[in-house]
């Protein structure tokens, strides 16, 4: 009887060592998202709730993020696509269904806003929406004055596709996003050509507008732009709405004299959806979903857009975003200018070559 009791006690001891081995290897989340595109707080104070150790990595084109999703095993768990590369990736098999059961704040999202996406996702099948705007431009106005005067056509893309007026600013510095699928659209739809054209002639239509403007641009970036113009180091850039407001927010914040203003130009321009989607090769899809649902607590989407300076797709958030955001029509599209807008969609895998060899060429300015 005491051999069976010491068996059992051995038995009862080793699978408390087995549990405790278990309980203390650490559970993990791995994301992978745009720089500068969440509230600091947010992944520390989920992974202190959790118990969940949270990696954070970032990108700065969608062109880099596809680049690492197509090899197959991106290694990460949560990864941020815009809407047409989710689309794209969709039918690429790169992602795995969102298991919706594990999602009750789900509840929280806007459903005009996810029938938008519905065109990228049909069903919303794979992916969370994040944020949403625009890319606009945005300046410096004391330095673009200085250089244009007091009439700088900031309201047009004239200001940026127009030799005359790039010419004057090019002493002052230009940057434009380093993506043919954010860049190229805008040139086509400046040009009155469609913005997801299908025809090779109209990329090289739009080649011949970039050339001429090439040799003012500083340079092409798609992060580069957001620091230099809060520290005054460029007066123009081609970007993302929110980022100005974020970085315009730094530069007071610094107390270093800049000012950062940014416009929806007139003529229109793209607008784009960020998503998170989980990888078909993610190691952590609890933990994934996990997240996901703490991130669609309108008390967690709200101060985010307040940092990052986009509006988010969370209804029940908007009552707690600054009037900064919600009343700004170049951060929230006023329904008026929202008739301007156009959605950037896939293109076939020829037509992407072709964009590709353009942008290729607009940057060595060949």
């Amino acid at each position: 009887m005491s051999k069976v009791i010491r068996s059992m006690g051995a038995l009862v001891c080793g699978l408390t060592l087995l549990a405790s081995a278990v309980h203390a290897e650490q559970r993990e989340l791995k994301v992978y998202n745009w720089a500068d595109y969440i509230l600091p707080s947010v992944p520390q104070d989920f992974a202190k709730s959790s118990g969940i150790k949270v990696t954070w990595d970032t990108f700065e084109t969608n062109e880099s993020l596809e680049a690492k999703l197509l090899t197959g095993h991106s290694g990460y768990d949560l990864v941020v696509p815009s809407n047409q590369f989710l689309e794209t990736q969709i039918k690429a098999g790169v992602f795995q269904k969102l298991d919706k059961s594990k999602l009750p704040n789900w509840k929280h999202l806007d459903p005009d806003l996810l029938k938008l996406l519905d065109h990228n996702d049909p069903g919303n099948q794979y992916g969370v929406p994040y944020m949403y705007g625009t890319v606009l431009i945005g300046f410096n106005p004391a330095k673009v004055k200085a250089a244009l005067g007091a009439d700088a056509p900031v309201d047009s893309w004239d200001l940026v596709f127009k030799p005359e007026n790039m010419a004057k600013l090019k002493s002052c510095g230009v940057a434009m996003l380093d993506s043919p699928s954010e860049i190229l659209p805008i040139a086509l739809h400046y040009l009155g050509l469609d913005p997801n054209s299908q025809n090779p002639a109209d990329y090289e239509k739009a080649k011949a507008l970039m050339l001429k403007v090439r040799p003012y641009v500083t340079y092409f970036n798609s992060a580069k732009y957001m620091t230099d113009i809060a520290n005054g180091d460029i007066c123009v850039a081609i970007g993302y709405s929110g980022s100005f407001y974020q970085f315009g927010n730094r530069a007071k914040e610094a107390g270093n004299g800049v000012v950062v203003d940014w416009r929806l130009p007139k003529e229109g321009a793209p607008i784009w959806f960020d998503n998170f989607a989980i990888p078909k090769s993610a190691d952590n899809v609890a933990e994934a979903h996990e997240f996901l649902n703490y991130l669609l607590d309108p008390n967690v989407i709200a101060p985010i857009s307040n940092y990052v300076g986009y509006p988010n797709v969370n209804k029940d958030s908007m009552s707690m975003i600054t009037q900064a955001i919600t009343e700004n029509p170049g951060l929230t599209p006023t329904p008026e200018a929202r008739k301007n807008l156009y959605v950037v969609q896939p293109l076939p895998q020829k037509i992407e070559r072709v964009r590709t060899r353009v942008w290729s060429s607009i940057k060595t300015d060949s």
